[in-house]
């Protein structure tokens, strides 16, 4: 809102609104607003949370501490939310299309955790929102995404035009006025389905490959294979981040590292100069998306005032379905999500954790006719829980992990 009334202002000649143009500027307002509304209502939301009586149920897990966090308010996603979406709807260009689709992905996977949630406090029963209903949320969003980033005008990439591509009558006017850098940066912007791949010399991977043998058709589904994936990666990362909010600021921490570096990663791809310098795919329009993953930053870090061990407030499914459903669709949109593998690693061996556990169970008792298990208890980080470690340790160096694994995604940009 306040990026068209200082783009107003500018236009009036008023000293000092230009500086709301900047990137750098709004994103720096967004976090301290998002920290301000995080830390300052916050408490409020946790007192009215607590006046309520919606407090976390325990399940008896035998695990350390665990009926110490009964009563623990719940449902203090809705913090989360409120940290991101005012910040962004006040420094945010509202006409950008990705920052329209983080709007969207944030209030929708929010709603979806909220009827959980709701499910299991108000009406007492502990499954919470049936999981078809979860993963049907999670398609419908799957299905927004896709099909916007196909239809969207917005949506384009940047690539490189060899020389042979400049139009024929200007071509040996364009050979004489040119150096050779110059035509290195011939560029057009196009609609496609190219994303970045890691540790490739090219660095790039288009989903038209895996349907070439339709020819000349081969283009329009590559789309379909491209939503496809989103559906399966949305699915997969906010399951992720459901999985992984087990232990006080874990979901937190690892979302706010995930996010710094999906911030940088969206920096560097939404400025031409940087994408150029540093070789990689340019994406149009994507540099305003800094300003919601700031909000999204500030949100995470403000919440982790309450979050952190021991806890006074659990996000519950509105939260963490939100915080990964945010993290999937931002890294679609900026074309790194074969990078989720890497940076996402934690949510990916909470996943996996509990489908092995799972899988070898029914294994074992099939075959033997007494189900073992491989871990002691998944998810992953309560395997380590059934070990003795101490709750904050465990968390602190799931942090540490997430770091290194957020260093190597940025590294993947220049190893190849």
């Amino acid at each position: 809102m306040f990026y068209y009334l200082f783009e107003y202002l500018e236009k009036l000649n008023v000293p000092g609104a230009g500086v709301y143009q900047y990137i750098s500027f709004r994103s720096a307002m967004a976090v301290i607003t998002s920290l301000i509304i995080s830390l300052l209502f916050g408490k409020r939301i946790i007192l009215f949370l607590q006046r309520k009586q919606i407090g976390e149920t325990i399940r008896d897990l035998g695990l350390e501490g665990q009926y110490a966090k009964q009563g623990t308010p719940s449902m203090g996603g809705l913090i989360i939310l409120a940290s991101i979406i005012i910040p962004t709807l006040l420094f945010g260009d509202l006409g950008n299309v990705y920052v329209i689709l983080m709007l969207v992905t944030t209030f929708w996977m929010g709603l979806v955790g909220f009827a959980d949630d709701y499910i299991k406090i108000f009406r007492h029963n502990k499954k919470g929102l049936a999981a078809k209903f979860k993963i049907l949320g999670q398609v419908v969003l799957g299905l927004i995404v896709g099909i916007t980033m196909y239809t969207s005008d917005q949506v384009v990439v940047r690539e490189r035009l060899p020389v042979s591509e400049t139009p024929a009558q200007t071509l040996e006017e364009s050979y004489r006025r040119m150096d050779e850098q110059d035509r290195a940066l011939q560029t057009r912007d196009i609609k496609s389905t190219i994303t970045t791949i890691p540790f490739v010399k090219n660095n790039e991977f288009d989903y038209a490959w895996l349907v070439g043998f339709l020819g000349k058709h081969k283009q329009q589904w590559a789309w379909v294979v491209f939503v496809v994936m989103v559906i399966l990666i949305v699915t997969a990362v906010s399951n992720g981040a459901n999985m992984t909010d087990g232990l006080d600021g874990l979901a937190t921490g690892t979302s706010a590292i995930m996010g710094t570096t999906l911030g940088v990663l969206a920096y560097l791809s939404g400025n031409i100069i940087y994408a150029d310098y540093l070789n990689i795919m340019y994406i149009p329009y994507t540099g305003e998306l800094v300003i919601f993953m700031s909000a999204f930053i500030g949100a995470a870090v403000g919440f982790l005032w309450y979050n952190s061990y021991p806890a006074q407030v659990f996000m519950g499914d509105t939260g963490s379905l939100a915080l990964g459903g945010i993290i999937a669709v931002f890294a679609i949109v900026i074309r790194k999500e074969l990078l989720i593998p890497i940076l996402c690693g934690i949510f990916l061996m909470e996943n996996l954790s509990v489908v092995i556990q799972v899988w070898y169970f029914k294994y074992t008792r099939r075959k033997y006719g007494a189900g073992c298990r491989v871990f002691r208890m998944a998810p992953l980080h309560h395997h380590y829980q059934m070990k003795g470690y101490p709750e904050p340790k465990i968390v602190t160096r799931f942090w540490i992990v997430g770091i290194l694994l957020a260093v190597i995604t940025i590294v993947t940009l220049k190893i190849r």
